[in-house]
């Protein structure tokens, strides 16, 4: 996980710093933080996944103006917003701010890093073997659902395209749990991600797909769709 802190003063950088050290060495998690003291040196080599910013830069910097530039260049860092000035945040909606952060309450940073790595939980893949013994190896991030196709599963992808797998759809379904996936129905499995609608009996996908909710998975799927709107939808 690569870091970025952007703060003009020292004592905010370096008190930013070792927080995020403490939090990333407590949770056994590889890290890589750069620190910056303004937002044009950041911006010669903007490389970072989490980025924390303070809003009021010296020389007249604006963070975000930053975090502007940064969304024109389509770079996918998310941005959390550092200030002693609260009412401000309500200018982010501009430049879709990932979070905010009160200087006086640093400690928000671990709950900023927890959540950002809870949206994390599908860069990976899994792998799987088709019909023919192969390895094929699965993006979760471009995985819209999965579903029984006779003796096999069927792996749809985003894109439209297929991967005819081996495998039992219970099974299936325990592996891709705990990254977002849910079985609603005794056949399929659905990204949770990818749910644009969803009712009592049936959900519809980004692709405009629907699909019912059998009626034994309608309790765990009202549970576990509230609690990924929760985490992921804030």
């Amino acid at each position: 996980m690569k870091i970025g802190i952007v703060e003009d003063e020292a004592v905010w950088r370096n008190r930013i710093q070792v927080i995020v050290e403490k939090y990333c060495r407590d949770k056994n998690i590889s890290f890589q933080i750069n620190s910056y003291g303004s937002g044009q040196e950041f911006m010669k080599n903007p490389d970072a996944d989490l980025l924390f910013l303070d809003i009021e830069l010296a020389e007249g910097e604006d963070g975000f103006e930053i975090a502007e530039q940064l969304m024109h260049f389509k770079n996918k860092c998310k941005v959390c917003f550092l200030t002693s000035h609260t009412e401000l945040a309500r200018f982010g909606y501009r430049v879709n701010a990932f979070r905010y952060i009160d200087k006086r309450h640093l400690e928000e940073i671990n709950e900023a890093i927890d959540f950002f790595l809870k949206t994390k939980i599908q860069d990976r893949t899994v792998s799987c073997k088709d019909t023919a013994g192969f390895p094929i190896n699965i993006s979760l991030n471009e995985l819209l659902f999965v579903e029984t196709y006779g003796r096999k599963l069927r792996y749809v992808m985003l894109d439209g395209s297929e991967h005819l797998c081996e495998g039992q759809i219970s099974k299936a379904a325990q592996s891709l749990s705990p990254f977002g996936f849910l079985q609603i129905h005794r056949s399929y499995i659905v990204n949770l991600k990818y749910i644009e609608k969803a009712s009592s009996h049936e959900v519809t996908l980004c692709n405009g797909l629907k699909a019912v909710i059998g009626r034994a998975y309608g309790k765990a799927f009202k549970k576990e769709f509230f609690k990924w709107r929760m985490w992921f939808e804030q």
